[in-house]
């Protein structure tokens, strides 16, 4: 069928007249930046999405609200003694809430149902599963206040100062927080009692950018444990801080004893709020001085991002230091504790970086530039190409049933094949076809060892 056309006759002298139109929107906001900048976003843009090559889904996200995807996962994966991890959890997750008395068995049921609903899909089982043990450490720590004192251990009220003293030579505790303004109650405040709870969240949302891909779930799972120990630590042998040893003296403690804010209460004061009063008076592991999982956690962040940024780690360590100055000057620890807990830190993290942390390449900047994902330290001689690359460093490309049960693992690890060489080299053959057998193609049992 021909579209009908319509025009004027040739002698028609009627005339059409049109008003001016004036531009009514702003130049975008692209056009404002700099050509560099410009060119910077559209390269990162296009790494983020790109989805033309198989390495591409090394850094993908689960976006599947399917349960068959989740059970596919299970049924492809290998089990080894590492999942025993679940185990464990259930155990101290089900023991903690079978002693929680507040809230009810309705709430708590409800918590339990949520997190297996979020283990069950499979957007959600991707964030899930690394936290898990963080979750199991949060729930521990509220249900120690429901442990009865005649199943817990006597309260170690001498030992600490006893340590100090034959370590350190004094109370360093003490001597730090013997003068006290107005200013060092701030800077003290800033690092123990802010930056402490805002930090994990900044450094996972660094690391999910800007480290290879696999290291937030590695490092979830590190802080979790870490925290989990101490705890169980902190159950096994109780021990008093030193603003127990500023109000009572060493005189024997006993569970029905309230926290203290100790310097804190300062900050409430300057405030006019009852924010750390409240909630050290009614902390659930009022003697968990030893050891000091402010340090612990600090450690652990410094350590990590170190990793991604060596070039940064002076501030890192400055930033830990400032910590251990803040917790002695609000005596909420002693020195001690500080070391047990960076030392506990560090076990976290050199087994994880020894096991399971994917390796920096130094010429990658985001997660996406990523085309595979070394895991565990270099083999002698890799760094100098002397030796071949061995088979179990190097983890193949996940497809959309990767398996995240491995406790290294996440649903962007991915990888392709290796071939001998005198350095590092990316594994992408450029000069092959995407035909047939691709990255995405390797089987998912390579990958979980």
């Amino acid at each position: 069928m021909k579209t009908p056309y319509f025009s004027l006759p040739p002698n028609s002298t009627q005339r059409f007249f049109t008003t001016a139109k004036f531009p009514t929107s702003w130049p975008s906001l692209p056009t404002l930046l700099p050509h560099r900048i410009r060119r910077k976003f559209r390269s990162t843009r296009s790494k983020i999405r790109s989805r033309q090559t198989p390495a591409s889904a090394l850094a993908e996200l689960q976006t599947s609200f399917t349960p068959a995807d989740t059970l596919r996962s299970l049924r492809a994966h290998q089990w080894s003694y590492y999942d025993g991890q679940y185990l464990f959890l259930m155990l101290v997750g089900i023991f903690s809430l079978s002693i929680i008395q507040s809230p009810g068995p309705l709430v708590k049921t409800l918590v339990a149902t949520l997190l297996m609903t979020s283990l069950i899909l499979p957007v959600t089982r991707q964030f899930t599963l690394p936290c898990l043990p963080i979750f199991t450490w949060l729930v521990l720590f509220y249900a120690c206040q429901f442990i009865s004192g005649d199943y817990r251990p006597p309260i170690w009220v001498r030992v600490l100062p006893a340590l100090e003293n034959i370590l350190y030579g004094a109370n360093l505790s003490n001597i730090l927080s013997a003068h006290k303004t107005v200013v060092l109650d701030v800077l003290a405040w800033l690092p123990y009692g802010i930056t402490h709870f805002g930090a994990p969240f900044v450094c996972s949302g660094i690391m999910f950018i800007f480290g290879p891909p696999g290291t937030l779930p590695v490092f979830a799972r590190a802080f979790g444990y870490m925290n989990m120990a101490g705890v169980i630590i902190q159950l096994l042998f109780p021990c008093s801080a030193p603003w127990y040893e500023n109000l009572h003296g060493l005189v024997p403690a006993n569970y029905s004893m309230p926290g203290s804010p100790a310097g804190l209460a300062a900050i409430d004061k300057l405030f006019g709020v009852d924010l750390y009063t409240s909630t050290f008076t009614a902390s659930p592991m009022v003697f968990g001085a030893f050891p000091s999982l402010h340090s612990g956690c600090a450690t652990t962040e410094a350590l990590f991002m170190s990793n991604i940024f060596p070039r940064l780690r002076p501030l890192f360590v400055i930033y830990t230091l400032w910590l251990w100055w803040a917790t002695m000057y609000l005596s909420h620890h002693y020195a001690v504790d500080l070391v047990g807990g960076s030392l506990l830190a560090g076990v976290c993290y050199f087994v994880s970086k020894a096991k399971f942390l994917p390796r920096l390449q130094p010429d990658k900047t985001f997660r996406w530039d990523y085309d595979y994902v070394e895991v565990g330290e270099a083999k002698e001689g890799y760094a100098y190409g002397l030796t071949d690359l061995e088979e179990d460093d190097f983890h193949p490309a996940h497809n959309a049933d990767s398996d995240e049960w491995t406790i290294g693992s996440s649903s962007s690890v991915s990888s392709s094949s290796r071939s001998p060489s005198t350095g590092a080299r990316s594994p992408i053959d450029e000069s092959s076809s995407w035909e047939g057998d691709t990255l995405a193609s390797v089987s998912d049992n390579e990958c979980s060892k």
